[in-house]
This record gives structure tokens, C-alpha cells and sequence, in this order.
């Protein structure tokens, strides 16, 4: 494993919409264990495949219950509602309010190409849907409703 560097804002890659993995092979399965180091390294939450330079539908989250590797991931179901803090690695020191489903189902691939679904509340709805977003090269910014001032985050 190898921790890459992060792109960031500004980066046109970041607006470019992923390509659909269709081969599972070693080069895949060391981007996700690559993806799950960096994301630890830089204490995120979810990392997707475009945000380390790679046009790949790949996810990798952590919300604290654990790794969730996600290829191909689409969101099926949404619930609910919910205004709620929102940053990314790829726009560091900034937190924005956006407004996100409470609740979501994803069907996707796991690292061996079984076909599985999740469904996550809250933060992993959350997440879900901020790392699905990056892979249509969509940023949390082009949804926010409003930034987070300093003086607000305390």
C-alpha cells in the first residue's frame, strides 16, 4: 500500500465524471488499498478514486464502523432530509451546510465483484452520497447552501 497525494480544488479532474470499472485486477484492488491508507492518513471519512488523480468508480469510507470499499456504487433509495456540516480533503479548512438525504440504499461491487447493497443514515447516508457525488464530478461546494464560518464550527 501507498499513500497518494490528494488533489485538490481547482483540479480539473475533479469535475470529470468517473469511468465505470470494468475489470477487477490487481491494479484495481492496490488503488483501493492505496485509497483506504490515504484516507486514514488524513483522518477523512470517505475518499473517491477521481479526488487521487484516478477516473475510476471507486469509493472507500470510514464514518468509524469500518472500511466500505464501494465499485460502481449508485444510489437506489433516498429517505428524508437533512441540512447537516460538510468538508472534503479535497478543499481543506473549509466546512459548508448541504443538504443531503437521511437515509440511502447503494448497490454496488465489492473488491471480489460480488454485487452488494448498504444502506446507510445520517453521516454514512452522508458520505454515500458526497463520494458518489465526486464521481460525477460533482463537489460538496456546487451543492452548498452556505459556508460554515469559523466562529460557527466551535
Amino acid at each position: 500500500m501507498a499513500k497518494r497525494n490528494i488533489v485538490k480544488i481547482g483540479d480539473e479532474i475533479l469535475k470529470k465524471k468517473a469511468r465505470a470499472v470494468e475489470v477487477i485486477d490487481d491494479r484495481l484492488l492496490a488503488l483501493l488499498d492505496d485509497m483506504r491508507e490515504t484516507l486514514y492518513a488524513n483522518d477523512g471519512a470517505g475518499l473517491a478514486a477521481p479526488q487521487v488523480g484516478v477516473l475510476k468508480q471507486c469509493v472507500v469510507i470510514d464514518v468509524g464502523e469500518g472500511p466500505i470499499e464501494l465499485i460502481n456504487p449508485v444510489i437506489t433509495k433516498t429517505e428524508g432530509s437533512v441540512v447537516g456540516p460538510e468538508g472534503c480533503l479535497s478543499i481543506p479548512g473549509k466546512w459548508g451546510k448541504v443538504e443531503r438525504p437521511q437515509k440511502v440504499t447503494v448497490k454496488a461491487l465489492d473488491r471480489t465483484g460480488k454485487q452488494f447493497t448498504i444502506t446507510g443514515e445520517d453521516l454514512l447516508a452522508r458520505a454515500l452520497c458526497h463520494e458518489i457525488d465526486h464521481l460525477h464530478g460533482i463537489l460538496y461546494t456546487d451543492k452548498m447552501i452556505a459556508f460554515i464560518e469559523d466562529e460557527e464550527e466551535e
